[in-house]
């Protein structure tokens, strides 16, 4: 059984009425299962039982309201049952950390955003975006008043269109220099470990273009493949993206890489060029890098360095 089924029907046999018996407060708590955890995302499997893997739920409050039901809520909560459709609770810590309970709005967005709705887009763009998928990830089963549900509609939008245009914009002119430059320059020196790296890189800024065309978030890069098989736009190029960093670059994979290279990159402009965001015409990543961000209307943003995302800046 997926994680959120598991914690869907958990809350819906104990915690509802638990929450029931706070009428004071109970319109203010969202309830759900989001944040860290393959289980959130829905990419959960048998082995993801080995941890973190119980009959859970979050309750989200804001911090005026953790003096006065705070304790309350977390001891309710804590005397639900522990044994659920064959799954144990785990103990909560006292000492907190806890990915599930109670939980405090701004600790939680703290905890991934660096605090709260990012003001600027600068800001924006130096977010990273796996924090973003996390944040926005898994199920609300009961929407309250509270801010949690304010702040991850906000998240759950998408970039801010400048924002989103410079990030493709710096990862399509990282994606051809790594993959249609630095790879032949490594492989020319014989340098084959180098020349993996490149396309280790060429990969994951194809996957970051990938995840911004279908505006999405792209999560922590352990399931980045795997959330590219439910994207509506470009899910087909995981097979040969895969195929880059799986395979050696012996002497019968070279050409057969380079042309995967060319392949990704004429499927992607076509997308960038079908999305209206560039006036270039050619299959060229490099200058469809520079027309989307000549199509960037923030002064501020629009002169950052080509190649500037943001993100580990």
């Amino acid at each position: 059984m997926k994680g959120l089924e598991l914690a869907r029907k958990y809350f819906e046999e104990y915690g509802r009425s638990m929450l029931e018996s706070f009428p004071e407060i109970s319109d203010r708590v969202t309830v759900g299962l989001v944040g860290e955890g393959s289980e959130c995302f829905g990419y959960d499997d048998e082995l993801s039982e080995d941890h973190d893997y119980e009959p859970c739920f979050c309750m989200w409050i804001d911090r005026k309201d953790e003096e006065e039901f705070g304790f309350r809520l977390e001891r309710a909560y804590s005397k639900l049952p522990k044994e659920f459709m064959g799954y144990t609770r785990q103990k909560l810590s006292p000492c907190g950390g806890n990915r599930h309970g109670l939980l405090l709005t701004e600790d939680f967005y703290s905890r991934f955003l660096g605090g709260d709705l990012p003001s600027t887009l600068i800001d924006w763009l130096r977010l990273p975006s796996y924090a973003l998928a996390t944040v926005t990830n898994g199920e609300i089963f009961k929407k309250g008043e509270g801010k949690f549900c304010q702040m991850r509609d906000v998240i759950a939008a998408g970039y801010p269109s400048d924002v989103r245009l410079k990030k493709i914009s710096a990862h399509l002119a990282l994606m051809h220099q790594s993959g249609k430059y630095n790879y032949d320059r490594c492989l020319s020196r014989g340098e084959s470990g180098a020349a993996q790296l490149a396309l280790f890189e060429f990969v994951k800024s194809a996957i970051q273009v990938i995840y911004l065309l279908n505006n999405r978030y792209c999560p922590y890069y352990k399931w980045s493949f795997r959330g590219m098989r439910d994207l509506p736009k470009l899910s087909d190029l995981e097979l040969p993206l895969t195929f880059l960093i799986e395979n050696a670059n012996e002497k019968d994979f070279i050409d057969y890489k380079r042309g995967i290279i060319d392949d990704v990159g004429r499927i992607i402009t076509e997308e960038v060029k079908a999305q209206g965001i560039t006036k270039a015409t050619c299959n060229n990543l490099d200058t469809h890098a520079y027309s989307v961000q000549d199509a960037i209307k923030d002064p501020t943003i629009r002169n950052l360095h080509l190649m500037e995302h943001g993100e580990n800046a």
